[in-house]
């Protein structure tokens, strides 16, 4: 028996009336012209209410989520222990003229976590974290240029994104340099060519990148980076807000066997509470002193506290092991599902943040034909993105998941 499809009335009522008040609706990422929500009538526009591994829509419509927010959903949303320890600390105070006592006792918790952290700095986004840490990289050499690895994406600040991007002044990227994810040979080669320039070397700790299959480091990959960059004085950023405490919870650059000088974490950090970080040794912390750098609510006190439940609960689950274990029982579930109806499922990256592709068409038309048809019946992933599990997944979630998967592969195959 098939399962029944979804439809999504209040939430395209819900749209029209966004369209009025806000700019495309619903902007950023998330929104419906960005690509990964194809055809959009497969997905719901806006939720109603969430726990555990589920979100409810405007329509009533219940999703196992594997987006996980995009990532901040990393313990279940409305987790118990983190949204009571938030609401303890939000009736004591919040937003106050001066730092609540409870941010030292983040950071040093956050120092105690992660190897490569003496230090810890608080915002609110990833990108105040990645971009925090390029101008302290350029306040500490005194020098321009950052090198990226192709495929990238730290974030939405002018000096992160393209020149042919809206708004972009050319002016603004004018110091980047481009390498290959995994080119030792090419990345030391560039550094050759701008010695003394480079200020630091930003790049995610595996490539996660959307629309292509994720890359593991090749070995010793990282180990040839951080002597050079050692050697040349460049400082070395990771990027970890996306697989930060998924795969180790001393941080990826931990999980992969070596040292940044400057980690960036959020989406894991706190569980959906309003928090990001930004991590770094010591020879730095002078340099991160001295930059004007600060809003009006990075020093809020209930994220905090968010984030100290967050990572003690992350820690008594042992969450990464757990992490592995869901993902890959998700993923090979759904390569058995796609085999078995006759398409060739590719699962690429870490299983605790897996990407998917099927690779029996070239233009992805069948891949994303594929997942609307899992979206329409309650199996939450998008088409290009990578997907995350989170601690509070059941066998009976991903039971569920699996059935899903598989009447969604037989009506694509009844159709194709």
């Amino acid at each position: 028996m098939s399962i029944p499809v979804y439809n999504y009335d209040k939430s395209r009522e819900l749209y029209a009336r966004a369209a009025k008040v806000i700019p495309s609706g619903i902007y950023g990422h998330q929104g419906p012209a960005e690509g990964c929500w194809i055809p959009v009538t497969s997905w719901p526009f806006f939720s109603e209410r969430a726990k555990g591994s589920h979100f409810w829509d405007v329509d009533g419509n219940d999703f196992i989520d594997y987006m996980c927010a995009y990532g901040p959903n990393v313990l279940g949303y409305n987790d118990p222990d983190v949204d009571a320890a938030a609401l303890e600390q939000l009736k004591k105070e919040n937003c106050v003229t001066t730092p609540s006592k409870i941010m030292v006792e983040f950071a040093e918790l956050l120092v105690d976590t992660v190897a490569s952290a003496d230090w810890a700095f608080f915002a609110k986004n990833g990108n105040d974290a990645t971009s925090g840490a390029i101008m302290c990289a350029r306040n500490a050499t005194h020098r321009k240029k950052i090198i990226f690895v192709n495929g990238y994406y730290h974030g939405v600040s002018p000096w992160c994104q393209k020149v042919d991007y809206p708004g972009i002044l050319p002016e603004e990227v004018a110091n980047n340099l481009y390498v290959d994810w995994n080119d030792f040979d090419a990345f030391k080669k560039l550094v050759d060519e701008n010695k003394g320039e480079i200020a630091a070397f930003i790049a995610q700790p595996y490539m996660h990148g959307n629309f292509t299959d994720n890359k593991a480091p090749a070995e010793g990959y990282w180990q040839k980076v951080r002597k050079l960059c050692t050697d040349e004085g460049i400082v070395l950023i990771i990027d970890d807000v996306r697989a930060g405490f998924r795969l180790d919870l001393a941080g990826s650059d931990h999980y992969y066997g070596f040292e940044a000088d400057l980690i960036c974490f959020c989406k894991a950090l706190a569980n959906g509470y309003n928090v990001s970080a930004l991590c770094g040794k010591e020879w730095l912390q002078s340099a991160m002193s001295g930059l004007s750098y600060t809003g009006s609510y990075w020093m809020s006190a209930e994220p905090f506290a968010a984030g100290i439940a967050c990572i003690n609960k992350l820690k008594a689950l042992d969450a990464p092991k757990l992490f592995r274990e869901l993902g890959t029982k998700v993923t090979e579930g759904l390569k058995k599902a796609a085999s078995e109806n006759g398409f060739h499922l590719v699962v690429s990256g870490e299983p605790a943040l897996f990407y998917l592709r099927i690779a029996d068409d070239d233009s992805l038309m069948i891949h994303q034909d594929w997942v609307q048809e899992c979206v329409h019946r309650g199996l939450y992933l998008t088409s290009h993105h990578n997907h995350f599990i989170n601690a509070s997944l059941t066998d009976e979630d991903i039971n569920r998941t699996l059935e899903i998967a598989e009447d969604a592969f037989k009506a694509v195959r009844k159709r194709r």
